[in-house]
């Protein structure tokens, strides 16, 4: 699964994911490639860390849970909100989970994740100082983010816990 988002753009973090990062609950990771026209984010997270299971959504509450956490992943410019200095606005995005069966087969095998990639197009990315994530107000069972960015001005890892919400894009 992870060999699919190097493709847009995070080259730069395929060889660390391509290790294969822990699967770790309320724990999500978030990847920031900003470029002068546009911004890409990647963000990987349990399943569990969304809707409190693992498994195939199996009562019309669990359906209901999982189409809300997808509709709210979906929603890329409510999660994230670039500086507005950059003059960005959402251009794409795509979600991918074996576990679900999204952007390819369905697996039902081992802990379940979900990738969601996001593209931004940018007037000027480069003046951009900050992208706040409201990942804790939308997925309250969220504990922490572990975030890597690379901008032109180079690469840094930070990481978010309640109620720090925004990543630096410059030290």
């Amino acid at each position: 699964m992870k060999s699919t988002w190097c493709a847009l753009g995070l080259a730069w973090v395929c060889s660390a994911a391509a290790a294969g990062k822990p699967h770790e609950h309320g724990v999500a990771r978030l990847d920031v490639a900003a470029e002068s026209r546009g911004f890409s984010l990647l963000l990987e997270v349990p399943l569990d860390s969304l809707v409190g299971f693992e498994h195939e959504a199996r009562t019309d509450a669990e359906r209901q849970q999982l189409e809300q956490a997808l509709a709210r992943l979906r929603a890329g410019a409510a999660l994230f909100r670039i500086d507005p200095a950059a003059g960005c606005a959402a251009k794409s995005m795509k979600l991918q989970s074996d576990a679900l069966g999204l952007g390819g087969e369905k697996i039902k095998e081992g802990h379940a994740e979900i990738e969601a990639a996001y593209e931004f197009s940018c007037t000027d990315g480069g003046r951009a100082g900050f992208v706040e994530a409201q990942l804790f107000e939308a997925f309250p069972r969220l504990q922490r983010v572990e975030v890597q960015t690379a901008t032109r001005r180079g690469q840094m890892k930070a990481t978010l816990v309640r109620p720090v919400t925004r990543v630096p894009l410059a030290r």
